[in-house]
């Protein structure tokens, strides 16, 4: 009797424990302990001075850009995931952007969602450029780069922060920290683009890639998801075709439009043309 009873409150706390990880709060509860587990293991990887699981191999830059027909100074596209811990760099190449290197995160600060005001120590999303000006090469963090929050979106809905940035180390209260070697070899690729081929640089921030079984899975957990369905557009755009989407915002909302190579990396500005009409 005793077993059967014990056997019953097992079942039935399963069940609970089930249906709580398949509500909103359990979804948000599964993705807080994924990302906090990343970090924990970034952090003693990093305190230990062993590299980041799945970092490339750095000493190799040469051979690296070699293998892949591409080189310094050639159009850049960086694309950074949240729930991931991963900032993707893509290189311009024959008309389209290959992939040439994906980055661990070492540390990025707050949850899935986007940067809302000053000093909630949350890490931004959306969609950002970089030119020559927002870098800092004697950054206390080694070296980093401004991602340019607030942008035009963000402004538009009383957003506010300052010195958002991708940088060295592995600590975090807003921005991507990536070590000091990590950002190393990025800090190339970004001055070498600038000095070279690119007034700026565009940089798409996501809270997870965008597929949408991920999206399905979220949407409804968090206040987000119409949100990141205008950031899924881009998303979708760029998957398609390789090409930067051209992005601008119109009424406190992102639009977004098949992007050319002369397009890629203008300025997130406001602009309700309506060529861009289809993304209401």
């Amino acid at each position: 009797m005793l077993l059967r009873s014990l056997a019953l409150v097992l079942i039935v706390g399963f069940i609970g424990a089930g249906l709580y990880l398949a509500s909103p709060a359990g979804r948000q509860l599964l993705d807080r302990v994924s990302i906090n587990a990343k970090r924990e293991e970034n952090k003693l990887r990093h305190q230990s001075g062993l590299p980041l699981r799945g970092s490339p191999d750095l000493a190799k830059l040469d051979e690296r850009l070699a293998s892949k027909g591409v080189r310094l100074g050639d159009p850049l596209f960086i694309r950074i995931f949240k729930l991931e811990s991963e900032l993707e760099l893509w290189v311009e190449k024959d008309g389209r952007y290959e992939l040439f290197a994906t980055y661990p995160i070492c540390r990025w600060s707050g949850r899935l969602g986007p940067k809302l005001k000053e000093g909630d120590r949350q890490a931004p999303e959306g969609f950002y450029t970089v030119g020559a000006e927002q870098l800092n090469p004697d950054s206390r963090w080694h070296r980093s780069f401004n991602l340019g929050f607030p942008n035009a979106f963000d402004r538009a809905h009383g957003r506010t922060g300052s010195f958002l940035m991708v940088h060295g180390g592995c600590g975090s209260v807003g921005c991507f920290a990536m070590t000091n070697a990590g950002v190393d070899e990025i800090w190339r690729f970004i001055t070498a683009a600038l000095d070279k081929t690119e007034a700026h640089i565009p940089v798409h921030i996501f809270p997870f890639r965008m597929t949408e079984r991920k999206l399905d899975a979220r949407a409804k957990a968090y206040p987000w998801g119409s949100f990141w369905a205008e950031l899924k557009r881009g998303y979708d755009l760029f998957e398609a075709s390789r090409i930067p989407p051209a992005v601008s915002v119109c009424n406190g909302r992102y639009r977004v439009a098949p992007g050319t190579l002369a397009d890629v990396g203008k300025p997130i500005e406001e602009n309700c043309t309506p060529s861009l009409a289809g993304n209401s």
